[in-house]
């Protein structure tokens, strides 16, 4: 009879494989570089066959080895699911959320769900993780966090995507910029405009890009940043025009301190959700969490449709 794989050797080769580097690989799983590497000798003699190349000081996977990963982070995923499920069934109100979300999201969504939230999980620990869209899907593929509250990532098979609501991407601009008066986006005039956007590694930075590539205008000078807070206020002190959209903006266009305008003949929308690995199974406290998210985001659709 074969022997049964030792779960803790695949630990090790899973966060080697993940790592590249027996010295991180240590590190996060709380062992010396010489277990790391017994472990991962002892499985290559139980499996008869080479798992990495060794490249200096960094490793990389054989064929072998990475056929046995794909097997490895299965069985991992599951052994986690099963461990989480008994201490739930044990106390299902004591139990933890690891959450994902893009730095929009934490700032004007996250709250109201936390917030009720914990009123049905009181003594749930919850972890937050911030990150952009393509980290999101990093965190998830390495079982770094359950869910992740995100646009709509563009690829992905072994991602689940629960759709919560749209919104559209527009122009703001201070109430006395010429494109305010006109009451328009001057088409012409975008290629020498400083436009004021989300940083390059989002998903939103990618669509943008991508919606003007289509009428073969380039963003001659943006200025890229990682806060929606800082995008509005540069745009009221009047430093170029910014692109963002309308909800998160909600009390400056109702008070008149910023102005939406369409970006062009064509809307440019974009899908927010909430993200998960294909084909796991959501615990109580992750099923909730994503039922309050689709709650809280029904008001920010309503907004948007107003606005």
């Amino acid at each position: 009879m074969r022997r049964v794989l030792d779960s803790r050797q695949l630990l090790a080769f899973v966060t080697l494989a993940r790592r590249g580097s027996f010295t991180l690989t240590a590190k996060e799983i709380f062992l010396t570089q010489s277990a790391v590497s017994h472990a991962i000798k002892a499985l290559e003699r139980e499996l008869g066959a080479r798992l990495f190349d060794r490249l200096g000081r960094r490793v990389q996977l054989t064929q072998a080895g990475e056929q046995l990963l794909r097997h490895a982070e299965r069985i991992l995923r599951e052994m986690d699911g099963a461990r989480t499920g008994l201490e739930q069934l044990q106390n299902w109100r004591h139990s933890r959320l690891r959450v994902g979300a893009s730095p929009t999201a934490c700032q004007y969504l996250l709250p109201t769900v936390l917030r009720e939230f914990k009123q049905s999980f009181p003594r749930c620990v919850i972890r937050i993780e911030p990150g952009d869209g393509p980290r999101m899907v990093e965190l998830l593929r390495e079982n770094q966090v359950d869910l992740a509250l995100m646009l709509e990532p563009a690829v992905g098979e072994d991602i689940a995507f629960r759709r919560l609501f749209e919104d559209e991407l527009r122009m703001l601009v201070s109430p006395l910029h010429p494109w305010a008066r006109a009451g328009r986006v001057r088409r012409e005039d975008i290629a020498t405009e400083t436009i004021i956007i989300y940083n390059k590694a989002s998903y939103t930075f990618r669509m943008v890009e991508e919606y003007f590539r289509r009428d073969d205008l380039m963003l001659q000078n943006p200025i890229e940043l990682g806060s929606m807070e800082a995008i509005k206020e540069l745009v009221k002190i009047g430093v170029g025009a910014g692109i963002v959209a309308p909800w998160i903006a909600q009390k400056e266009i109702a008070e008149g301190s910023l102005v939406s305008l369409p970006l062009g003949p064509r809307k440019l929308r974009r899908v927010w959700g909430v993200a998960h690995l294909r084909g796991r199974r959501l615990a109580l406290a992750e099923e909730t969490f994503s039922g309050l998210c689709e709650s809280v985001a029904t008001t920010f659709h309503l907004r948007e449709q107003a606005a």
